[in-house]
This record gives structure tokens, sequence and C-alpha cells, in this order.
């Protein structure tokens, strides 16, 4: 079959591979019909996560039609189901998962040892990702192999298309949970950090889940005019200064709640200095991350406010101003999304008409164009918000 494979830092390639095969009971296969390329798999083409190996499928935004499933699986799935298959991998039966906290099952890391030894526990297996979480083949392919597939599904109804559910595989419930873990009131002002696609769907569940305005903070215009196309008011922060258009719209108390959808790559710009000193000890090999997002909405976030942070980052930061942050007395949330906590309350949602995922599609190509779609999306080329590729 085809597929994206990495073979080492901005060097994604549509190869040849093997098919997958039922390994375990639990495994179903799908012929892949859609999938995405993801900003999370941008930090992947940059080399910024470790344990990445050449050979390794790309790709954890997938849906497709069930062709063969394992004995153990049978009771849930059957050939011809169309499912998509959510990036976390799991059980259904650990103590976490029976939580609902699915990013962190139990079971599902197959490098648990390795996982161990990093985070100090294990968390859940993730398609298409570092070994740190698995190593498991991805789904940009022709086929992917779902493992634990009678607990890794969401099965979607026929008349709805795949550019309406692909995103519950991620980028979607990953908005929403960013959203639902702010806990937001109606009097509530919501800044969002970083329009790309999981920004865009934060901006439109924040909105769906009541509050009073929610802000949109980025410097690219094409994602600005998206973001408030879907009721944002939009910050240029190129051209304008964040904290002080915060304040003005909020009575000079800056916004109850900030959400960082921007994760461990933030802009490096001149008009910014601690954006440039950490691309100076990135590439000192000092520091992992650039985490000028944090510093930002800590110092902004109004004080008991909370921030929630689906964004991405992989290693050590530094001058994070944690003085300011307990002073302040905000509330931390963060984490990879528990997918099946709310895909069942998001499809109905889209169901009902209440919101439909692909307003953020900007590019559909073939699975070969997506070495070349992975430099226009990280370069923002041809006004690209999201790539979907189909095998």
């Amino acid at each position: 079959m085809k597929a994206l494979v990495w073979h080492g830092k901005q060097d994604i390639r549509c190869d040849r591979v093997s098919d997958p095969e039922i390994e375990d009971p639990r495994d179903a296969i799908i012929r892949v019909t859609s999938c995405a390329i993801c900003g999370s798999d941008l930090h992947l083409f940059h080399n910024f996560i470790p344990a990445m190996l050449p050979g390794d499928i790309m790709g954890h935004e997938a849906m497709g039609e069930v062709v063969e499933v394992g004995s153990a699986a049978k009771s849930k799935l059957r050939t011809g189901d169309r499912i998509v298959v959510p990036f976390t991998i799991i059980c259904g039966e650990c103590d976490q998962c029976k939580r609902g906290n699915f990013s962190v099952c139990e079971r599902t890391n197959r490098r648990k040892d390795l996982a161990e030894k990093v985070f100090g526990h294990t968390t859940a297996g993730l398609f298409g990702y570092t070994h740190l979480t698995g190593g498991y083949p991805g789904g940009q392919a022709e086929y992917l192999r779902v493992p634990f597939a009678d607990a890794t599904h969401i099965k979607v109804p026929d008349n709805l298309t795949d550019e309406q559910v692909l995103f519950l595989s991620d980028i979607f419930p990953t908005g929403w949970q960013a959203a639902a873990q702010c806990d937001i009131e109606p009097t509530d002002t919501v800044a969002i950090w970083g329009c790309g696609p999981v920004g865009q769907m934060a901006i439109r569940s924040a909105i769906l889940l009541g509050a009073k305005q929610v802000v949109a903070i980025d410097c690219v215009p094409e994602r600005l005019s998206m973001a408030e196309a879907g009721g944002a008011i939009p910050i240029n922060f190129e051209e304008e200064s964040v904290v002080g258009r915060l304040n003005d719209l909020t009575g000079g108390k800056g916004p109850e709640k900030c959400i960082d959808a921007v994760g461990l790559e933030a802009h490096v710009t001149p008009s910014l200095p601690d954006t440039l000193l950490d691309r100076a000890k990135q590439a000192m090999l000092m520091e992992n991350d650039r985490p000028h997002v944090l510093r930002e909405m800590i110092y902004v976030c109004r004080p008991a406010g909370i921030i929630s942070i689906p964004g991405v980052y992989s290693g050590l930061v530094d001058k994070i101003p944690m003085g300011m942050a307990m002073n302040k007395g905000l509330t931390f949330r963060m984490g990879q999304t528990h997918v099946n906590r709310w895909t069942d309350d998001l499809l109905r949602r889209i169901e009902e008409g209440q919101i439909d995922p692909s307003f953020v599609i900007t590019h559909t190509v073939g699975l070969e164009e997506g070495p070349e779609m992975y430099k226009v999306f990280r370069d923002k080329q041809d006004s690209c918000v999201k790539v979907v590729l189909k095998p």
C-alpha cells in the first residue's frame, strides 16, 4: 500500500509499504477513505518530538471502511462499517478509561517501559506519533490497523460526509475539550491564542458553550478572517498589543479564560524579544520549546482565571513565571484529548446542524501530494488552514 513515511527532519515521502494485518483478536483493518495533516504532525516534521524512527508511518486523523475484523472485536464491529478512528488508542477497561481519561489509558502504549522512564507513568498509545506513545503506524495511508478496535472507534452514519465527521478523530474534540475545561460562564471572555485548525474549533466550541465574547489571536490574515467569520473578535499580534487590546475588551480586568492552541512552536518575531531568546536556546539545545504564549497568558489572564492548554509541548520550557501564576491563583488544565469522552455529544451536534466541522478545510488532495502539502501547510501558502488527503 501507499503511505506517508517519516525519513528524518523535514523528510516525508510517499512510499510503498506492507499492508497491515490482524495481529490481535481485538484488531480491525480499515480502508482509509479520508485522512488529514495536523499541526501536531508538523512537530514531527521538524523533529521537535523525540523518539521518531525512519520508516514510521505518519498521521493520526483518519476514517474509513472496516474491511477485516478480529475475532474479539466482532461484537462491536463488522465488515462494511464506516468509522472514524480517534487518535488516542483506548482499551476501554483500565481504571483511567473507566473514568473517561482516555488519553492516559494504562494499557495501549506498547512502549510502556519507555514512556514510564520519560513521563514517570505511561500514557495512551497514539497513532502515527512518537515511540514514546507506542510507535503505532499512522493513518496517512491506504489501510490502517486499528488496535483495540472494539473500543477505539466512532461509528458514523452514512448520511454525513467524510468531511463533516473526519475531525471527530482529533481537532474537533480537542478544541471542544479546550473550551469545556475552561468551565465557561455566560459572563466570560475567552481568549484563544492560535487560529489554526484546533484554535478554530476551540473558538466555535467556546461560542456554543455560551461565552460572552471570544477573542482570537494570530498573525495570519486568512486564519483571523476564518475566526471572525466564526464569531470571534480578531487580534493580529503583529499589528497591535495583545495585552492592551484584551484589557480594552475586558474593562482592564483581563479575560477569565485563556486557551493556548499554539503549543511548542510559538511564532518568532523581533517585536517579541522572548521569542528570539527561545529560538536561540533551541538552536543551542538549551530549551525544547518556545513558550511565549504561556508567558503571555499568565500575564494577561484575570486573577482566579483558568488557563487551558491543548497545544502540544515536547519537553523543557524556560522562564515560565510561576510566581505570577501562583499569586494570581490561576488554574491550569492541559493534556492530550480524551476523544471518546466527547464524541457522542459532538456527533449529535453535527447531525443537528449546530456545527459543520468541514468549514476548516482549505485543501483536498491525493495521498501522493502529501509530502508537498506538509510544506504548504507549514508555510501557510495558498491560504492553507487544513489539508485533507484522499488515499
